[in-house]
């Protein structure tokens, strides 16, 4: 009796070099237009100036996010959560729509690998030439070659992780640390951990992250359904395929440019794949290749599945755009979107906390006045310096013993304390509620109000 086969399942396939080819045409243009606005965006924003300071700063230190005239405090962590639910239900929406469209032009992981491989054609050449190279025995060109698009791409990585910390870090006193070999460990450690990890991700893993690291793959297919856009094969128009004899009537000429062009290495012949990040590279090789042959473009596009099975015009793939699930994504966008734009506009810049000092309780002082000592910790969002003035309510003498103007700067807090006293006899023993009340100005621009506990003794 022969012994049962074992079947050996592998959870990761050993890596085979992939070498896309360069291809011009519509999306490739697009893809770098995506490239040239991102990297405006992320390199650009830090050296902006608002207001005497950099537009956007995540101020870890001071616990302040200045977005140009907006700043949050960790109070407003709520914001970051809205904002997190709007990019993912954007997310979810254009993958409903469009399929990995995202991926394909605007996830960094692409946009950074097509700059590396931008880089890595200008020192070692075009695919054939890259092929050789990589082939050939180790001569003075080869490791000229190799030796320049690495410290090309380790300059490229290097700005990154830079950039990035400036993010965090003011970025001019940051470049004043660089220069004069200044820089906090903190700062050498994460300029060196996003530069280590562009430069490995973008240089050396480049597919594999998107195969075997990015989530979005995996769950992506929840997210499709018959009538989303993707990257296809026209196969009953493309089959079979082979060279052109005379009758024939497969437009494929089995050419491979698709699969040569494609950064994950697949065959989109072969139908959907979670390996394809829809970049559409294959749909301009393909062109270009069916404008030499004198065929109609399109035997690779953007269609749905609907479409090609049942040959939907335009104007019937467009009108099926409005299915339930993207009018549903559509809806929490607006729902959110609305909400968060409303209590942006709505709320209060001026906060404050009432903290009562716990070592001095209610005592008499002169003319037989009862004084409770308070801390107020007062924090102001704004942009400008206020000038602000105390007040306190509740018990009818209730006043304030202390100063009761208070000045604080632009986007900061401050710790004031605050005498308040009532007359003898008003209020009654034990804690009684009261409310201290700040204002902006003679007219009250800005106000804002805390409760608090007044001690009478027994």
């Amino acid at each position: 009796m022969n012994a049962p086969r074992e079947t050996v399942v592998r959870m990761y396939a050993a890596r085979e070099d992939i070498y896309p080819r360069e291809i011009r045409g519509r999306y490739a243009s697009l893809r770098w237009a995506c490239v040239w606005l991102t990297q405006l965006l992320f390199y650009g924003l830090p050296w902006l100036g608002y207001n005497g300071r950099q537009a956007v700063l995540f101020d870890l230190a001071a616990r302040k996010f200045h977005l140009f005239g907006l700043v949050l405090w960790p109070q407003d962590f709520i914001y970051l959560a809205a904002l997190l639910i709007l990019c993912a239900y954007g997310l979810f929406l254009v993958t409903a729509v469009a399929g990995r469209v995202w991926c394909g032009f605007a996830c960094p992981q692409t946009v950074y690998t097509e700059v590396f491989l931008w880089i890595e054609r200008r020192f070692e050449g075009a695919r054939s030439a890259r092929i050789r190279l990589d082939r050939q025995p180790w001569t003075l060109e080869k490791l000229a070659r190799k030796g320049g698009k690495h410290l090309a791409w380790g300059a490229v990585a290097l700005w990154t992780g830079f950039t990035f910390v400036g993010y965090f870090t003011p970025v001019r006193s940051l470049a004043g640390g660089v220069a004069s070999f200044g820089l906090g460990g903190w700062e050498l450690f994460w300029i060196g951990f996003y530069a280590l990890a562009t430069y490995g991700n973008a240089g050396w893993l480049r597919e594999q992250v998107c195969k075997y690291m990015c989530p979005y793959a995996r769950f992506q297919s929840v997210m499709f359904d018959r009538d989303t856009l993707v990257v296809t094969y026209d196969a009953a128009r493309g089959e079979p395929r082979g060279a052109r004899p005379a009758g024939r009537a497969g437009d494929c000429i089995d050419c491979s440019m698709c699969v040569q062009v494609c950064p994950t290495g697949i065959d989109i012949r072969k139908g959907l794949q979670i390996e394809c990040i829809g970049c559409a590279a294959c749909v301009d090789a393909c062109n270009s290749v069916m404008d030499k042959v004198e065929r109609p473009r399109g035997l690779i596009r953007f269609a749905t599945e609907n479409a090609l099975a049942h040959k939907l015009s335009l104007a019937q793939v467009r009108a099926r755009v409005l299915r339930p699930r993207v009018l549903v994504y559509t809806a929490v966008l607006a729902v959110f979107g609305t909400a968060m734009a409303a209590s942006l506009a709505l709320r209060n810049p001026l906060k404050l906390d009432v903290i009562r000092d716990r070592g001095a309780m209610g005592r008499e002082v002169e003319d037989g006045m009862i004084e409770n000592v308070y801390r107020l910790q007062v924090m102001n969002t704004t942009e400008q310096p206020q000038r602000l003035r105390v007040g306190v309510e509740g018990i009818a003498s209730a006043r304030v013993a202390s100063g009761s103007v208070i000045e604080i700067g632009a986007a900061t807090t401050l710790a004031v304390p605050v005498r308040v006293r009532i007359a003898g006899g008003d209020g009654k023993p034990g804690s009684n509620r009261i409310a201290f009340n700040l204002a902006s100005g003679d007219g009250g621009a800005l106000q804002v109000s805390e409760d608090a506990s007044f001690i009478v003794p027994k």
